[in-house]
């Protein structure tokens, strides 16, 4: 490991300039390049203390032995040379996207004499124009098929062509009319070019001109009762019209746009672009890429761009590009894209109508790459089993933890304090496990405590569950354990009698117990403190062969009971990737879980508390006197008149209404107006959305 401070640029070396930097290794090996308006003042920001900069800068600075850089006179050019520096260095520090698979495009060798019609994959070459990508190669055969009965181009092989022309006859699609025969002078040179240009112009998005043409040559032909021509002219219409179904219209102005948008975690990015063509999606792709260095999504958009069209030149780069986040600075990005187009790119954010309906489309893809990304990583056995060696191996644990629960703890400004505790099994995830918790030692929002709490809780019913079995320490040294309150808890003791799965792990109906398994590893969501909480918990209760770490979210740091530094694991680590997916199913079970609970808080009526009240005469009282208002000022009388409510149960409402305190005044959270309570059957504001957790998520049960 170098010490930065060894190859450190003397003071006033570096110059106040825009320009192109580079590290390198000892091997002179060039690990990550990187640009800036201000060469001097980018480059200090590596040369600071190391315990001020971000993990994977650190760890880039320290591999590194050595920095040199190159001036250039605009940011622009800065630009290109990054780009041009990457391509050839592929630094490892550096963010690569790469392919989540090799697109296919269809393509019209226009390079050639008889351009031909194709599937082409790979880098792009210099005179073939390119429509796509595709998601399949068989969506452009089909495409292609319907065309070439109204453009009629060479689609044969260089092999096919040259064998054509000598035995001078064409092949079967040049007999049945789908191929113009050129090989066999059926057509001149010249006509077949037109052709070809032609099915370009078509697969451009200008089809509405040639459609209306062909419509007017039937339409002329019927007339001069050609009716064998109209009829071929109307099936060419109609294949036309095919071709163009596959790709509905998305953006009504007939707009050549690409969007592109961004999914990310702290270690890895997702990237989907659509690319629209006359209104219509003609093309889709996607990236996956390792976050390598510390970066910001505009800077992940910069490094999409610089990938989308850094080979391309022309028309290959559209008018308008739309993003999820403006590259910083912007400026020079624009006069890149500008300059390689010919013309000017606008590069923006959709802000309303259809361009940001479709940019939302396109960020749900990436949402959903980013997700299948990381479900094959986790369904792989081999990936998953070295997760869990590399996780004892940096916990120091003497076996993998087979068996890791998760906690994390869930609020709302202290209000509706949760708990969730989700299980993973063999770095699976097993959703018949998970529990849920509501906080009951305290009122108020204290994570730390929360979690003591929630510990302490589950490992309690774990012992119980041990107590059944007959796993019991001796006599004498039951009485010396005890809990949080002073309460006595029973130990458990590795020389009792075993339980089996027959009589330890299951109920008498056969059905598993809910806390009769024990992980190997407990993991919290957070830091320093909340790990101690938990050790604390587990040591009340006398547990000693349960390992306790927490993920802190920030940084992606280990902590570990009694430990002042954190375990820091490598990047690329599958631990660390199966630790943060565990940690994350926590949050999110967790606060849907604090969703629910708040949703039904809102909900709630004093009408709950009335015995034998149920739903339908709920319903019917409230749509009786229009409000809970109005029914809290009614007689017993007024109320009897209900129907199905007979006095007894008038009386007891009118009780109940009477002892539940006035509902808060409702407000509209968007003017911020004090509104008469006319929601039914609610006690609080009743205008909040809230969104309850999906039926797969209510699997945990609440304890």
């Amino acid at each position: 490991m170098a010490d930065p401070s060894s190859y450190r640029p003397k003071p006033g070396e570096i110059p106040d300039t825009p320009g192109v930097y580079r590290f390198r290794d000892e091997h002179r090996r060039v690990i990550y390049v990187g640009k800036a308006k201000s060469l001097r003042q980018r480059l200090a920001n590596y040369f600071q203390d190391l315990a001020s900069l971000h993990p994977r800068t650190r760890t880039m600075v320290t591999t590194a032995a050595s920095v040199e850089w190159t001036v250039v006179s605009t940011e622009v050019e800065a630009l290109q040379l990054e780009y041009s520096w990457i391509k050839e260095y592929d630094p490892r520090f550096n963010v690569k996207y790469r392919d989540d698979k090799s697109y296919p495009y269809l393509a019209v060798t226009m390079n050639e004499e008889f351009p031909r019609v194709q599937v082409m994959r790979g880098h792009k070459r210099k005179g073939v124009r390119y429509f796509g990508p595709y998601g399949h190669a068989w969506a452009i055969r089909d495409t292609v098929d319907l065309l070439l009965r109204v453009f009629p181009v060479r689609t044969c092989s260089a092999g096919v062509f040259k064998n054509a022309t000598r035995t001078g006859r064409p092949c079967l699609l040049g007999y049945i009319g789908k191929c113009s025969a050129p090989c066999v002078d059926r057509v001149s040179a010249d006509e077949h070019r037109a052709l070809a240009e032609e099915f370009c112009d078509f697969m451009a998005g200008r089809t509405g001109t040639y459609i209306r043409r062909l419509e007017q040559q039937m339409t002329e032909a019927a007339e001069e009762m050609e009716y064998e021509r109209a009829a071929r002219l109307r099936d060419d219409i109609g294949a036309l019209k095919k071709a163009m179904e596959k790709s509905a219209v998305v953006l009504a102005d007939a707009t050549d746009a690409d969007l592109i948008a961004v999914a990310e975690d702290e270690l890895e990015a997702a990237v989907q672009i659509f690319h629209v063509r006359g209104g219509r999606v003609r093309g889709q792709r996607g990236w996956v890429t390792d976050k390598v260095e510390e970066i910001t999504t505009g800077a992940l958009v910069e490094h999409a761009l610089q990938q989308l069209y850094g080979e391309e030149r022309g028309d290959s780069v559209p008018k308008e590009v739309l993003v999820p986040a403006l590259p910083e600075p912007v400026e020079p990005v624009q006069e890149w894209l500008a300059e390689r187009r010919g013309s000017g790119v606008s590069l923006r954010i959709p802000q309303r109508g259809d361009k940001k309906a479709l940019m939302e489309t396109v960020q749900r893809n990436a949402l959903q790459a980013l997700a299948l990304h990381k479900t094959k990583r986790a369904s792989d056995l081999t990936t998953r089993s070295r997760a869990l060696e590399e996780i004892a191996e940096a916990l120091d644990l003497d076996s993998a933890p087979l068996r890791i629960e998760c906690y994390d703890i869930s609020h709302l400004q202290g209000d509706d304090v949760v708990a969730s505790m989700v299980v993973f099994e063999d770095g699976l995830q097993r959703k018949s496990e998970y529990r849920r918790f509501q906080i009951k030692g305290f009122a108020g929002q204290d994570d730390v405590r929360s979690m003591h709490e929630v510990i302490s809780r589950r490992f309690k019913r774990y012992l119980a569950e041990k107590e059944k079995t007959g796993e019991w320490v001796d006599d004498a040294s039951q009485t010396d354990l005890k809990d949080a309150s002073g309460n006595d808890v029973p130990a458990v003791s590795g020389t009792g009698p075993q339980s089996t799965p027959e009589n330890g792990l299951k109920d008498d109906d056969g059905r598993p117990k809910k806390f009769a398994y024990p992980p190997q590893l407990v993991v919290v969501d957070g830091g320093q403190p909340q790990v101690a909480a938990a050790k604390r918990a587990l040591d009340e209760l006398g547990i000693d062969d349960i390992a306790v770490c927490g993920l802190a979210k920030r940084l992606e740091e280990v902590w570990l009971p009694d430990d002042e530094d954190p375990v820091v694991l490598p990047r690329t680590s599958e631990g660390l990737y199966l630790l943060q997916r565990v940690r994350d199913e926590a949050h999110r079970f967790a606060i849907t879980y604090q969703r629910t609970k708040r949703a039904q808080r809102f909900r709630s009526s004093p009408l709950d508390d009335v015995p034998g009240l149920g739903d339908t005469r709920k319903q019917a009282l409230l749509k009786h006197f229009g409000s809970l208002k109005k029914l809290r000022s009614a007689t017993i009388d007024q109320i009897c008149e209900v129907p199905g409510i007979g006095r007894k149960t008038a009386e007891t409402i009118a009780v109940a209404l009477a002892q539940a305190a006035p509902a808060a005044p409702a407000v509209n959270t968007a003017t911020g107006e004090i509104m008469d309570e006319e929601e039914p059957g609610t006690t609080g504001s009743g205008g909040d959305p809230v969104t309850a957790g999906a039926p797969d998520e209510r699997r945990g049960q609440e304890t």
